[in-house]
């Protein structure tokens, strides 16, 4: 089977109950990323969370079909993620369906959220045709789309947005599906809403939930991180910590950056700048007016194997900060200083 943004949404919930493989790819790795969270949300049992990276199912093909057939601790459902790029799952998955195929046993959902690959990748053309595995495609979003899908959003979570405002949240959020959808719950949690007792929101609920002044508060480290910036970095961690920002939050800022940057690296290839692009076309992409110079900077270095390089080693940290609350600010402070430095610009 195979899904774009257009048809997920009526798919997901047959996919969820048909297949048992998915493969989530295209340059909106935000809408990917949704995506999955949709399948595990649409499956009868999701059971324990099993988190597998690429570099894990590359060096071990066989992983992958031991976990998806193993049980959980206390015999319980359980579903794999894995976070790749490109066809690095693609032996795990061929190993895993031919052992399927010869009578090995049910395998609990495989879902892949594969960056920086398309439907034309192999492991996407191993699936596309098995009526078990769903191949989903997620292109870029425009303002358009995204903002009728911040609407659907507020309808699930029982907030009603009305066309300008949901552009507004959509433009905020760079085009980030992932950052919408944290605005869009937020605004329900203001508002006190909820499916059974729904409330319009207005474009002063969006005021106050302070959507600004976390992007102020998040800009700097983030340039400071992303530039190179060493110099400031000692007094933007200082100023994380003293002021209390939300260090999950700093992360997200973080993960939007980095898919604007690989927007941007598909669009540019290896020797385009940003000042190549006319306004529309920049804002298509997630940059705005103020970010621009910034960015400019950050796209003559983060590209190619080093950009994805700095996808993976951020998703691990999400990964690893969700498992230890605790000592994340500890973990993202020392992760963020290791990404300002530059020891090398050889590597691309």
């Amino acid at each position: 089977m195979k899904a774009d943004q257009r048809t997920f949404a009526r798919m997901a919930q047959g996919a969820a109950r048909e297949a048992k493989v998915f493969f989530l790819c295209g340059p909106d790795e935000a809408g990917a990323s949704a995506a999955a969270r949709s399948i595990v949300a649409n499956l009868s049992d999701a059971g324990e969370r099993v988190e597998l990276s690429g570099a894990q199912l590359k060096s071990e093909p066989a992983l992958l079909g031991d976990e998806a057939r193993s049980s959980s601790l206390f015999g319980d459902a359980r579903h794999i993620l894995a976070r790749v790029t490109g066809d690095e799952a693609h032996d795990a998955v061929k190993t895993l369906l031919d052992t399927g195929d010869m009578g090995a046993g049910e395998a609990c959902p495989v879902l892949i959220v594969a960056t920086s690959a398309t439907d034309k990748a192999r492991t996407a053309k191993l699936l596309e045709k098995r009526k078990d595995a769903l191949v989903g495609m997620f292109q870029l979003p425009d303002l358009a789309s995204l903002a009728a899908t911040v609407r659907r959003m507020g309808d699930g979570v029982g907030v009603q947005i009305d066309m300008p405002l949901a552009e507004r949240i959509a433009a905020g959020a760079g085009l980030d599906q992932r950052l919408a959808q944290s605005e869009v719950e937020k605004l329900a949690l203001y508002c006190d809403a909820d499916p059974q007792s729904p409330k319009k929101a207005t474009a002063a609920d969006y005021d106050a939930i302070g959507a600004t002044s976390e992007d102020d508060a998040f800009g700097p480290i983030v340039d400071a991180v992303l530039s190179g910036d060493e110099a400031r970095m000692p007094g933007e961690l200082r100023r994380m910590s003293e002021v209390g920002i939300n260090t999950v939050g700093v992360l997200l800022a973080f993960e939007r950056r980095t898919a604007v940057l690989a927007r941007l690296a598909a669009r540019l290839g290896p020797r385009g700048t940003l000042g190549s692009l006319q306004t529309g076309e920049k804002r298509a992409l997630g940059v705005f007016f103020f970010e621009e110079a910034a960015i400019a900077k950050q796209t003559g270095y983060w590209r190619g194997a080093r950009l994805a390089r700095l996808v993976e080693r951020l998703a691990l940290l999400h990964r690893e900060m969700m498992r230890d609350t605790a000592g994340g600010p500890v973990r993202l402070a020392q992760a963020l200083a290791a990404i300002t430095r530059r020891p090398t610009r050889s590597a691309r």
